[in-house]
């Protein structure tokens, strides 16, 4: 039986065709796809794809050309506090504390039922979340990149989004940076339960993270090619599954797909 749970995210027949001055460009072709509530999906494929498409469609930032997108079974028809985006560019206002940035989310979600002291308590516990803390009063340009993007992500997480949407957002960092941020954020979504769609070129991340990965064919008229479960029991360590033969198995499938089935990029005229 199907229930709501099991098609929270529901996309159905969406095409997406941009007009460009050579034309229209079809970039999205036929998206059929569901998300549960509480999982976590990876959209994977070569640049050009279509995979930060799909991710505005879900957050509401764009309308499809064609189709449908449902979340808890109401259309998504424009952006919302229940869909929270993190992008790679963290997007800080320069000028305010990462106190500040984050408690302009919190008191837009919150202030017709919260007055300021509440407001503040919950700022403070969603940077103590993402381990920030000690850095509440400094400004973007005061900290580390990886302590930026967990500002965006503790802005984001301040809305209590019922869907996280995370539009690589560690790929602009170091490999150690970019692993520990990845450990903390399977931590967060262990404890928040988010349901999270994630873009990502990194197969070991769509690996390590995911509940499955949608691997997207090469655009345009880009559209799912495959779509891999990943059955790895939660919590996950990273060095365990290092030598673990069903990581391994996965990981082989999705490069598989990505550079012997899907290897050729179309080149911009």
């Amino acid at each position: 039986m199907t229930t709501l749970a099991s098609k929270y995210i529901d996309i159905q027949h969406v095409e997406q065709t941009f007009k460009t001055r050579k034309g229209p460009f079809c970039a999205l072709k036929n998206i059929n796809l569901t998300v549960a509530k509480g999982e976590f999906v990876a959209l994977i494929g070569h640049s050009g794809c279509g995979k930060s498409t799909l991710l505005n469609l879900i957050a509401g930032l764009t309308r499809p050309t064609e189709g449908l997108l449902l979340c808890a079974n109401r259309e998504i028809a424009g952006p919302g506090p229940e869909r929270a985006v993190v992008f790679q560019n963290h997007s800080l206002l320069p000028w305010l504390t990462c106190f500040e940035n984050v408690y302009l989310a919190v008191e837009r979600v919150f202030s017709a039922t919260e007055n300021r002291a509440q407001l503040r308590v919950r700022t403070d516990a969603v940077l103590a979340m993402v381990g920030l803390s000690a850095a509440a009063q400094k400004r973007p340009g005061e900290i580390s990149g990886g302590m930026k993007q967990r500002v965006g992500i503790a802005r984001a997480l301040s809305m209590e989004p019922k869907v996280l949407l995370l539009d690589e957002p560690f790929g602009a960092l170091d490999a150690l940076t970019r692993a520990k941020l990845q450990d903390e954020l399977l931590q967060i979504v262990a404890n928040t339960h988010s349901t999270v769609v994630m873009v990502t070129h990194d197969v070991d991340e769509a690996v390590l993270l995911s509940d499955k990965i949608v691997m997207m064919t090469n655009g345009p008229s880009a559209t799912i090619g495959e779509v891999l479960p990943i059955e790895l029991a939660r919590p996950r360590n990273r060095v365990e599954l290092a030598e673990s033969t069903d990581y391994l198995h996965y990981r082989k499938a999705v490069i598989d797909f990505l550079h012997n089935r899907h290897g050729h990029v179309e080149k911009a005229a």
